[in-house]
């Protein structure tokens, strides 16, 4: 299993179980399961709206004793309502509560949007804050404060574009750690994979399969199918794989993390198997062919008439 390494010598296993969409009534199961088969980094955020079962599992596996706590990797994301200052500790506290957790390995501002403290899912423009009255910095600001406080050992950011990043970095001396962004072969972003490496930023690989179990109100006419597409289905048989686990390594090859989202655990083991063969250079090229910028994750959802946000990610 390839490792991310971070400046304090702490490090991530590649490969991690995404949480994202996970049933209520699965997810316990799919944590305990990925957790007893060798995974050890979990990927949660609050509003996936499971932190609770996913810390139900954390509590029955780390008391079995056989799989510590400080072995496991867990990510969290703070969400777009607890954006103003004095809202991100709380809101911090409320997660590990419910991950039941004193710390969190990684901690993530999961968008570069701001909503009014009580408004977690916006139903106008009313319901939003503008980065003048929420300015990233500031959120920024208490997420180093968690961390000197001992709550987090890592910070970062997600969905952030080069141009956010940049305005990021220009303001503070703590760089984001991680990225987390939407990354598979159509949508390779090797721009931004460029950038981070170059400012010791991680990257990790979110909806690596196509996302195709998300909400129906978040897709597209016609979407491609990177699970159907004729090269990666010759690329899985030249390597006895499945589809899934050839988009897999080709996000670990590249040396970012990647979070694939089951709560099946068949597939829960195959995805972490997916570190068990090599691509070829030739495997590699064809893969770098299918790059469309498609994105299944648009951002447009935040996109409400008399907000101040468009063009979430600067393209």
């Amino acid at each position: 299993m390839k490792k991310l390494k971070f400046k304090n010598g702490d490090q991530l296993d590649a490969i991690g179980l995404g949480t994202w969409k996970s049933k209520k009534g699965k997810v316990t199961d799919a944590v305990k399961i990925a957790l007893n088969n060798g995974y050890k980094h979990i990927d949660c955020a609050a509003t996936y709206g499971n932190e609770a079962e996913v810390g139900a599992a954390f509590a029955e596996v780390f008391k079995n004793g056989k799989i510590k706590r400080e072995d496991i990797w867990v990510t969290s994301k703070l969400w777009n309502n607890a954006h103003l200052k004095d809202d991100v500790i709380p809101a911090l506290k409320e997660t590990l509560k419910d991950l039941k957790l004193d710390y969190l390995d990684l901690y993530l501002i999961h968008w570069p949007v701001a909503f009014k403290p009580d408004a977690k899912n916006p139903k106008g423009a009313d319901d939003f804050l503008s980065l003048e009255e929420a300015p990233i910095i500031e959120t920024w600001e208490a997420l180093i404060e968690a961390k000197k406080q001992g709550l987090v050992r890592h910070i970062g950011v997600s969905n952030f574009s080069k141009e956010k990043l940049k305005d990021l970095i220009s303001k503070t001396d703590e760089i984001p750690e991680m990225n987390q962004v939407e990354l598979h072969p159509y949508l390779q972003q090797n721009e931004l994979l460029e950038f981070c490496s170059k400012h010791g930023i991680h990257l990790t690989a979110y909806s690596p399969l196509g996302s195709g179990d998300r909400p129906d109100g978040m897709k597209a006419d016609d979407e491609p199918s990177l699970l159907e597409n004729p090269v990666i289905k010759k690329i899985a048989k030249k390597h006895g794989a499945s589809e899934g686990q050839i988009l897999i390594n080709w996000s670990m090859q590249r040396g970012t993390a990647v979070i694939p989202k089951s709560t099946n655990e068949g597939r829960i083991k195959e995805n972490l198997m997916s570190a068990g063969f090599q691509l070829d250079e030739d495997d590699l090229r064809e893969i770098a062919g299918l790059d469309k910028h498609f994105r299944y994750v648009n951002g447009k959802f935040f996109e409400l008439e008399g907000n101040s946000y468009s063009n979430i990610y600067d393209e």
